[in-house]
């Protein structure tokens, strides 16, 4: 207990060392960091896009703020509610975020050779739920022709999983609503959409409480993941959702990796300190969701087609993952 508070002690006195240091560069480089400061004598802004309240990414974003604004003096981190993986992506890029969370299969397969935004970490792996009522004829994803179906809330990696799932299995005549998870939740439980798409970590909350409430089943995927690889085969694999989850007949499905991703203009010594508190805060992540629990330090660093922003590269090479 004691090497852990002197080795808690010494990274926050590092990083007070440094926040001063830290802020000057940030005035300094206001010009290019618009939205990061907001005058000399204000905390650091960091703004984390999400995506759902109810689902995992904003349960991950919000426990991740409150360790940054409890653990760096002199940051002020807050989370956004957005669409997800391709708003988080385009909002970072931007400059309108610091920090987002995206599924891998919505980043560019090259993002050239000085990409606005750039890797912190692989943090685990997003499984493809279709999510039909239990008495539904939706049994595969062959039955969804003619079915109204939601395949993801316009800017969400989940409507791209979905697109591409979709084209791959030549189902063309699919009615698709473009809704949020919640929307779909409530949409499928009144009965206006056959289906509804979600792209989450286990457990998905906003799927076990309708769970809870509504017989639902989820339809097995898997035999589409080689598919989905031949035109993107670094990125697709299979995993189950066993009935543990959400107490339905276990299946398999499509899964891809999600990233932490941050704008690579920001400074070195910052983006450090993040990463060394992603890997050295996991097991209080998880206790806001589990699927935060699969973070490691050696995964993490695998982050095709991003490359590490030089602050968390500098940490994984000093910790030895």
């Amino acid at each position: 207990m004691q090497a852990v508070i002197r080795t808690r002690s010494a990274a926050t006195r590092r990083w007070q060392h440094t926040v001063a240091a830290l802020l000057a560069v940030l005035v300094a480089a206001a010009p290019t960091l618009v939205g990061c400061r907001e005058s000399p004598g204000e905390p650091v802004r960091i703004r984390i896009a999400t995506g759902s309240p109810t689902a995992v990414y904003h349960a991950i974003g919000q426990s991740l703020a409150g360790i940054l604004n409890r653990e760096l003096p002199g940051v002020r981190a807050e989370v956004v509610v957005t669409a997800a993986s391709a708003e988080n992506v385009r909002l970072v890029g931007a400059g309108q975020a610091e920090l987002g969370f995206t599924q891998a299969d919505v980043l560019a397969a090259d993002p050239g050779p000085d990409p606005p935004v750039v890797a912190v970490a692989r943090v685990y792996d997003d499984l493809l739920h279709l999510v039909t009522r239990a008495d539904a004829p939706v049994r595969s994803l062959t039955d969804l022709p003619g079915r109204r179906v939601s395949v993801g809330a316009p800017g969400s990696g989940t409507e791209i999983t979905v697109n591409r799932l979709l084209a791959a299995a030549g189902l063309d005549r699919v009615r698709r609503d473009r809704l949020g998870l919640d929307d779909s939740v409530v949409a499928l439980r009144e009965g206006r959409i056959d289906a509804f798409f979600f792209s989450g970590g286990l457990p998905v909350s906003a799927v076990a409480e309708l769970a809870r409430v509504t017989p639902i089943r989820i339809v097995d995927l898997g035999e589409w993941t080689e598919p989905l690889r031949r035109g993107n085969p670094e990125v697709y694999v299979s995993r189950d959702v066993p009935r543990s989850v959400y107490g339905v007949e276990p299946v398999t499905t499509v899964a891809n990796p999600n990233y932490l991703v941050v704008r690579a203009n920001l400074p070195e010594s910052l983006i450090r300190e993040v990463t060394r508190l992603l890997m050295e805060r996991r097991a209080e992540l998880s206790a806001a969701h589990p699927a935060a629990g699969r973070i490691s330090a050696r995964a993490a660093i695998v982050t095709t087609p991003l490359p590490l922003h030089p602050g968390a590269a500098d940490w994984y090479r000093a910790s030895k993952p």
